[in-house]
């Protein structure tokens, strides 16, 4: 999503667990938790994200609902969605548990795999420093 106000770039991981609606919802949280995206903030139109995204207008049209049922944003007609004024120590939470369901899936595909919790911990240590 590189709009002319930010450069907030939305990525699709076509692979995983997730649905891409639930991709971009994620990572429109994470963009208002950050405070990448301010309140007040006008979202790309759904045409132009779908357009940007290369996935159906129907797609980011449930994304944007989504959000909107949270209230993270707000539609108003005829101009769009908007980001609300919002807790940010809730919104934290919220995908703090997002990510704990996330992790245990993974957990469990990792004992699936026949790791240990070593093997585990050596893992997300190598996987965390950056690049």
């Amino acid at each position: 999503m590189n709009g002319d106000k930010g450069t907030m770039k939305i990525l699709i991981r076509t692979q995983g667990t997730l649905a891409i609606y639930e991709q971009i919802v994620d990572q429109l949280k994470n963009a208002i938790v950050t405070g990448e995206l301010k309140a007040g903030e006008a979202l790309p139109s759904i045409r132009a994200l779908a357009g940007e995204l290369e996935v159906s207008v129907i797609t980011t049209k449930r994304a944007y609902e989504e959000l909107e049922k949270e209230g993270l944003v707000r539609a108003v007609p005829g101009k769009g969605f908007y980001v609300c004024e919002h807790n940010k120590d809730y919104l934290k939470e919220k995908q703090y548990v997002s990510l704990e369901r996330r992790m245990a899936e993974i957990l469990a595909d990792c004992r699936k795999a026949g790791m240990g919790k070593e093997d585990v911990l050596d893992m997300v240590a190598a996987l965390f420093e950056p690049v």
